[in-house]
């Protein structure tokens, strides 16, 4: 059975190196928490529109429901319009 031992690299990392790796990594860290405040204010605003799509909705059911009351009642009344212009036209003939 062979032993893994931790070796140092081949290659020395100089001073320089060192420093642009941890800036890339500070700048990484910077870009996660600047996505992660857009992620959260993307589903708010998400969750924002979700309410207001669903109360146009109830608006727009409740509106269909009115226009066809309204529809009937026109309907109603035409019916007992052409009723009385009949009933007019029998009594001057």
């Amino acid at each position: 059975m062979s032993t893994t031992s931790l070796q140092e690299p081949d290659l020395p990392m100089t001073v320089d190196d060192f420093s642009a790796l941890e800036e890339r990594v500070l700048r990484a860290v910077e870009l996660v928490k600047t996505e992660r405040v857009a992620r959260a204010e993307a589903e708010q605003t998400a969750e924002l529109f979700r309410r207001e799509a669903e109360e146009k909705s109830a608006e727009l059911q409740r509106l269909r429901e009115q226009l066809r009351t309204f529809e009937n009642e026109r309907e109603q009344v035409r019916r007992r319009v052409e009723k009385l212009l009949r009933q007019v036209d029998e009594i001057a003939s």
